[in-house]
């Protein structure tokens, strides 16, 4: 039986170490998870949910204790872990407030002599893949939509955060989830893929790269299952000339360097009508430099490690070669004493001076790194925001929200934002165009596709 360790970003110790799952042993998880299911699908809407809601409590309740150790196998500052957990339940609530109404039947105009009407019944067992840079909050999306519907749920977190799943699946045991509904695997690729291919999952939800999300498509090729595949990013952001800069430089800041810069939908590009430019990236960089980088165990931290070595080293890889292109770095990092040439700790990144030759600028980085560029308006700033493979938010600073209704009309995005970003709402609809992926999570919409259409034709006697 083959094994995998958890590195710490923090130290580059190992902090745990788990056995994979054989064939075996999914196929006997896979076989659980139907046997469980059909019990659970034949309980009340109202119990499920009464049931779920007790899990989110439990995880409350659990806290500390998973928010710990989030931090240590991802390396996200101790003082913003909390938020994820609040997040967690925030989300899970709002999603099991509109299950009444996302999963009751379909009513269509009377007909005399008959009725008629769709219900909405669970698919099955679905196969929930998530990472590591926000392993509640990407988890939560389809698991709880997913067991609200009567579908059970086998989660499959990535080799960084093992501990999240085991975490919640004992959380939500505990509440009296009943057993086999909701269970967690560690696995390989080749395991998973196996299981994709197999009758045991009936559903897949990943959340990850281009090449993961490729992966389970051709896992799941000829199946004819449903899958919700949200892959990489590059999101921009646009400063108008009749935008509040201090609050879009305070915003967007945040935006690019939130937990290191390591999230879907954070900003990796900024453009910034020509007029406010240098006065925009003066802001950027006085709040860049108040970043605290250090021991994320350490309360006073505001910015950790990314989560491995070498995912540091295809961060500065991608600095190196913007900046060989001709780009400059407008941060000083010698103002980061913790950051290294080496090692999981970088010193945060403005590039200016940028275009769209340079990786910065088309290519996801996924670090504490953002290229700004200067715009002569709308109609450049459209062309430029879209010129990238991928397709998840797009956000847009201005006082007018005609002009950002009008830009969003325009915008290859999944979602448009108005002087916010790296926020998903749950009563939105999550979902991103070209390689960004496809399907949706959030939202009444979410359960559409956790759930099967059947219809029903009845001629009354």
């Amino acid at each position: 039986m083959s094994e995998f360790s958890t590195i710490s970003p923090i130290d580059g110790e190992i902090l745990l170490r788990r056995p994979h799952a054989t064939a075996t042993d999914a196929r006997h998880i896979g076989h659980a998870a139907h046997e469980a299911q059909r019990e659970w699908m034949r309980r009340p809407l109202e119990e499920r949910i009464r049931v779920l809601d007790a899990a989110i409590d439990t995880v409350l309740a659990r806290g500390d204790e998973i928010s710990l150790n989030i931090t240590r196998q991802m390396g996200r500052p101790i003082s913003q872990t909390p938020g994820e957990i609040k997040g967690f339940a925030e989300r899970g609530r709002a999603m099991l407030a509109v299950a009444p109404q996302a999963l009751a039947p379909i009513v269509p105009a009377p007909e005399p002599s008959f009725e008629r009407y769709m219900a909405r019944e669970p698919v099955g067992v679905v196969l929930t893949i998530a990472p590591w840079n926000y392993p509640l909050l990407t988890a939560v999306n389809s698991i709880i939509p997913a067991l609200a519907a009567g579908n059970a749920v086998i989660l499959k977190h990535s080799e960084q955060t093992p501990l999240c799943a085991e975490d919640l699946v004992a959380a939500f045991t505990d509440a009296g989830v009943p057993g086999g509904v909701f269970q967690f695997i560690h696995a390989t690729h080749n395991t998973i893929e196996t299981l994709i291919r197999s009758p045991a999952i009936d559903y897949v939800a990943f959340t990850g790269s281009v090449r993961g999300g490729a992966a389970v498509e051709a896992a799941a090729a000829g199946r004819f299952i449903g899958r919700g595949l949200e892959l990489g990013g590059n999101d921009p952001a646009y400063v108008r000339g009749d935008a509040d800069l201090d609050q879009a430089a305070d915003t967007l800041v945040d935006g690019a360097f939130f937990n290191a810069g390591q999230s879907c939908c954070g900003i990796q590009r900024i453009y910034v009508d020509q007029r406010h430019y240098h006065g925009f990236v003066e802001r950027a960089v006085a709040l860049t430099e108040q970043y605290r980088l250090g021991d994320p165990l350490d309360p006073k931290t505001t910015l950790g490690p990314v989560v491995r070595r070498h995912a540091a080293e295809e961060i500065r890889a991608v600095i190196a070669t913007s900046i060989r292109q001709g780009a400059r770095n407008a941060v000083n990092p010698e103002r980061f004493a913790r950051a290294r040439p080496d090692g999981a700790y970088l010193a945060p990144s403005i590039l200016v001076e940028v275009d769209h030759g340079m990786p910065i600028m088309n290519e996801e980085c996924f670090g504490p790194v953002v290229g700004i560029m200067p715009v002569t308006g709308d109609e450049e700033a459209i062309g430029l925001m879209n010129d990238c493979r991928y397709g998840l938010t797009a956000a847009i600073f201005t006082r007018d929200v005609d002009a950002a209704r009008h830009l969003g009309r325009n915008l290859e995005t999944g979602t448009v934002f108005m002087n916010r970003c790296d926020y998903l709402d749950p009563a939105l609809a999550w979902t991103g165009v070209k390689q960004t992926g496809y399907g949706l999570s959030l939202s009444s919409l979410g359960y559409h596709l956790l759930t099967r259409v059947k219809s029903y034709h009845l001629r009354l006697p």
